[in-house]
């Protein structure tokens, strides 16, 4: 299910019609697409947080198993494309995706002259996420990914009906914004969490969140803030700019991003935006709008005293919003900003992080196991040969007997006895083993077999491997290094 808002009433649900027209509350398949292509080619940032999503592990595990050529091409454009910090890389491709015309071609859909300057470098991008499209087939995996993505999505919607609503009261808008503007929300499961992307170009505005565990509706409630205010006072950019000489206040604000200081009536705007938020905010209150002013948002005091005077009229936003630009006296506000410290940095927000579950007390031949593997890790064979035999006597249990022939096999294999380690291999693989010690299994028996001078066999073992959803990307390139090895045996 897809959610479109709308303004004067709560919002309602409509299912997609078809692809290329989404919801303003949705997943995007580019996205979805170039996460997946970063996430394949070893982009980790984050990856062990506890808040990312379930998603998108699930992903990166049948991306590792399958077979994807383009793979290392990827992984040496993203090397040579790197920004720092980690967020700049991340939002390069971000970019990217929105301005994308998405699958299956990913042609840049804006003229050179009107693309974002971070996309200016990835204009080739597109022809290696084609073929990555194509040979991990994406489209199955998008598919398959629907149920995780609508979950998200619902949780999301009655909150975000809600801001949305509360923000066209307090404007008295009865639309939700102009014609021909768009404002889209999208859902990023597959990304590093506790991020928010905002973008805008000429009449598209965008807001892209990723996992986080609180929602994040008040980033949300202010994109749509600056979706609303920002054609308004885009409209009135004249009379805004005759109170420009108070821009010098800002460049003092060590707080304020660059953008800000380099164009007033945006900054205009997002002081309006932050007065809006006190008033809609009252716990907020005055302390925000402190706040604001002091990380360089210099208006944002006079914008909420000109908001207390909206509540008691009639006239919508877009029509007192002249009103307000007028009652600026700069004299009055240079005498307040004169009075400002302004911030080193701007507030930091608290992110609630979710503490991951303590692993579970092993117990019984899941115990034994462990021993096994680390006696086996110390190189302790012997003991670690009598540890793997004594889970065979715990349990009967098909995929613990196939770790444990897996153990017995390497240490067979360890002892000189590759006969036996490929009986016990096979053993191991009869019973059925978890997707990433079959990938192993699978890769020690193409090894034998080439050892032996099975080279048929050994391409069949390694060829295998590659078809294990759930193999290990370790398993994966030990097969594939054992291919040309394997490859040269037959030619000679």
């Amino acid at each position: 299910m897809r959610w479109i808002l709308t303004s004067t009433v709560l919002l309602l649900s409509l299912p997609a019609v078809r692809a290329a027209e989404p919801g303003q509350l949705d997943a995007s398949p580019t996205l979805f697409t170039v996460m997946a292509a970063l996430n394949a080619a070893g982009y980790d940032a984050d990856l062990h947080s506890p808040n990312n999503h379930p998603l998108r592990h699930e992903i990166r595990k049948k991306l590792a198993a399958r077979d994807i050529p383009i793979r290392d091409g990827l992984r040496q454009y993203f090397e040579s494309h790197r920004k720092q910090p980690a967020t700049a890389d991340l939002s390069q491709y971000i970019s990217f995706a929105l301005v994308s015309e998405g699958p299956p071609n990913f042609r840049l859909r804006m003229r050179t002259i009107d693309r974002p300057p971070d996309v200016g470098p990835l204009t080739d991008f597109g022809d290696l996420l084609q073929v990555f499209y194509e040979q991990a087939n994406i489209a199955a995996l998008w598919q398959e990914s629907q149920p995780a993505i609508d979950a998200v999505i619902d949780r999301y919607h009655e909150p975000v009906t809600e801001a949305v609503f509360q923000v066209n009261a307090y404007l008295r808008n009865v639309t939700s914004g102009y014609l021909g503007r768009r404002f889209q929300i999208y859902l990023d499961l597959l990304a590093p969490p506790n991020q928010v992307h905002t973008r805008t170009y000429g009449d598209e505005y965008y807001i892209v969140i990723t996992p986080s565990p609180d929602l994040r509706v008040e980033d949300i409630r202010r994109a749509y803030l600056y979706y609303l205010i920002d054609a308004t006072a885009t409209k009135y950019g004249e009379e805004l700019m005759a109170k420009r000489s108070l821009i010098d206040f800002a460049e003092g604000a060590a707080a304020l991003a660059e953008h800000y200081k380099n164009d007033f009536i945006l900054l205009a705007t997002m002081s309006l935006v932050r007065a809006v938020e006190s008033r809609l905010d009252r716990a907020k209150g005055a302390a925000y709008v402190q706040q604001s002013v002091e990380e360089g948002f210099i208006l944002t005091a006079h914008f909420a005293e000109q908001l207390a005077l909206f509540e008691k009229q009639e006239l919508a936003f877009r029509l007192y919003f002249p009103e307000m630009v007028e009652s600026i006296d700069l004299r009055k506000e240079t005498k307040r900003l004169d009075q400002v410290t302004f911030a080193s940095a701007p507030a930091e927000r608290k992110v609630r992080r979710v503490e991951p579950p303590p692993p579970p007390v092993l117990t019984g031949a899941a115990k034994q196991l462990e021993e096994a593997e680390e006696l086996y890790s110390n190189r302790n064979l012997e003991a670690a040969r009598l540890s793997f035999l004594k889970v065979l006597e715990q349990t009967g249990e098909r995929k613990v007997h196939a770790r444990a022939y897996y153990g017995l096999a390497r240490i067979a294999v360890l002892q000189r006895d590759p006969e036996l380690g490929f009986r016990l291999f096979e053993k191991a693989l009869e019973l059925g083993p978890e997707p990433e010690v079959k990938g192993w299994v699978l890769v020690y028996l193409g090894r034998l077999s080439g050892a032996a001078g099975e080279a048929g066999d050994a391409a069949r073992y390694f060829n295998e491997v590659l078809a294990v959803d759930g193999a290990s990307e370790a398993a994966r390139k030990a097969a594939q290094q054992g291919m040309p090895v394997n490859s040269q045996k037959n030619k000679e």
